[in-house]
């Protein structure tokens, strides 16, 4: 791989094992050397292509294309059934904001917690907790337990932990539309300005935004790449192809 590659996906394919029956998971267990008690859905298929330092690319695709799953693969948090993915840096998932949070723990424990999940030294964390509690502008939450947050308030203060985080890699699935639009300006500037330095890996269904920020596009359709590449003309032709869908038959 070459040097300047940062995550490389090489005929990545992701298959879920789906079940009829309740307890056909349990056959699977006991009896499934024998016999297979469950069909497999294919949500990824040959999917290849690479990203390079500094690059922003763009993920764009229909609901349930796959898009979700193959950032989290990238992250590690699944593995691939087929194909191989290599990350070279430090990734902050921004992605199911706060869904690892521990409800009965502070928003401080948490994002100490968090921090060290990421890679952070727990001194790294004391130092940066006090910017982490003013990105997310919770203000005496941050010493109550989560499960008294809003949503808005669990995302507000997962996305801070993952701004602090000194990453490489920025990895975003949707998550620019937590808390009200001044904190979501907040995150769009520091999305802006880890542009500037870092690489970016983003799903939106914001066309004009991802146009804007993004150097390339990856369009995934049915779990495929239908197009990687400038994002002008394939933004282009994916909101034809939204467009031509939604219109009327006859019409």
């Amino acid at each position: 791989m070459s040097s300047d590659v940062v995550i490389s996906c090489r005929n990545v394919g992701k298959a879920f094992q789906l079940y009829s029956h309740y307890n056909d998971q349990l056959k699977q267990a006991l009896l499934g050397f024998w016999k297979k008690f469950y069909h497999q859905h294919w949500v990824l298929n040959d999917v290849s292509f690479e990203v390079r330092k500094g690059e922003r690319i763009g993920i764009v695709g229909r609901n349930g294309a796959g898009k979700t799953t193959l950032l989290q693969i990238i992250c590690g948090i699944t593995t691939p059934t087929t194909g191989s993915v290599e990350v070279h840096g430090r990734i902050a998932p921004i992605l199911a904001l706060g869904a690892g949070f521990d409800g009965s723990l502070t928003g401080r424990e948490n994002a100490r917690i968090g921090g060290a999940i990421l890679g952070l030294k727990r001194n790294e964390v004391e130092r940066r907790l006090p910017a982490i509690a003013e990105f997310a502008g919770i203000g005496p939450f941050l010493d109550q337990q989560v499960k008294y947050y809003s949503t808005g308030m669990v995302a507000r203060l997962a996305f801070a932990v993952c701004a602090h985080a000194d990453a490489d890699i920025l990895i975003i699935d949707e998550a620019l539309a937590v808390g009200d639009e001044a904190f979501q300006a907040k995150c769009e500037r520091y999305v802006e300005e880890f542009a500037r330095h870092g690489t970016i890996l983003m799903v939106s269904h914001s066309l004009d935004y991802l146009r804007g920020i993004s150097d390339k596009v990856v369009w995934i359709d049915g779990g495929k790449v239908r197009a990687f590449g400038a994002p002008e003309p394939i933004i282009a032709e994916y909101r034809a192809a939204i467009l031509s869908e939604a219109a009327p038959v006859g019409a």
